[in-house]
């Protein structure tokens, strides 16, 4: 049974917001992922579409085949049936990441606006076991719930016309994973060889949401390894 609030409002003739709040964590983002996965799996009529955010789910319907107050029963029955301490434990999964340099050009900042040499920013920024809240801004694209408040960096006051895709970056408290070149204000600390985004497979992303992460620092050597074995493939 759900042990705490929520919300269920109109968002538009075609969707609905389901709310657990505005207080952004693990436990009120699981309830978030948990209450999708039930959504997707429910046979609910007329759903085309759920999007996740940190604390609450978008769930777009067909206005011909159901209607908000129906959906929103609908839902209120399921919702106060869920165990949502019943999500399945998954990997951790490694992500290698060359930081500084010409691979983390605001790692200077980023230890300079907090105070910490640039080594104490690796440290803390690969001591967490981060959870993917849910992907979005671009394919793939982490946002991630974990980080330490001693690294927390405002976000670039101009931001890159490109940047490169596999960039580690942090914006105010939160970190991610640029998956495709792109704009973007983020401070960038390193770079993984790793592909986030492969638009040629079934499914295209690395990472879900859900997934437990971590991050390694590894050597330039390191990097140009998983970079030349990468392109042997």
């Amino acid at each position: 049974m759900i042990n705490s609030k929520y919300t269920i409002h109109i968002a538009g003739d075609e969707s609905l917001l389901v709310s657990f709040g505005d207080v952004i964590n693990e436990e009120t983002n699981r309830k978030v992922r948990v209450l999708a996965e039930t959504v997707e799996e429910s046979e609910l009529k007329g759903i085309n579409e759920v999007i996740l955010g940190y604390t609450n789910l978008l769930i777009h319907y067909d206005p011909f085949l159901t209607s908000f107050h129906k959906l929103k029963n609908e839902l209120t029955c399921l919702i106060e049936n869920i165990s949502f301490e019943q999500e399945k434990e998954k990997e951790i999964i490694e992500i290698p990441v060359l930081y500084g340099c010409q691979a983390g050009p605001d790692l200077s900042d980023v230890a300079r606006l907090n105070h910490l040499t640039e080594e104490e920013v690796i440290k803390i920024h690969t001591e967490p076991i981060y959870t993917v809240y849910f992907l979005g801004f671009s394919p793939g694209f982490p946002f991630l719930g974990g980080m330490s408040e001693k690294i927390v960096t405002p976000r670039l006051e101009n931001p890159r016309t490109k940047i490169k895709a596999g960039s580690v970056g942090i914006a105010n408290n939160q970190t991610g994973i640029y998956p495709v070149s792109s704009p973007g204000g983020w401070r960038l600390i390193g770079h993984t060889p790793l592909h986030l985004y492969d638009p040629t497979k079934e499914w295209p992303f690395l990472l879900a949401p859900g997934d437990r992460l971590k991050f390694k620092s590894i050597t330039k050597s390191e990097y140009d390894k998983l970079v030349d074995n990468d392109n042997d493939k």
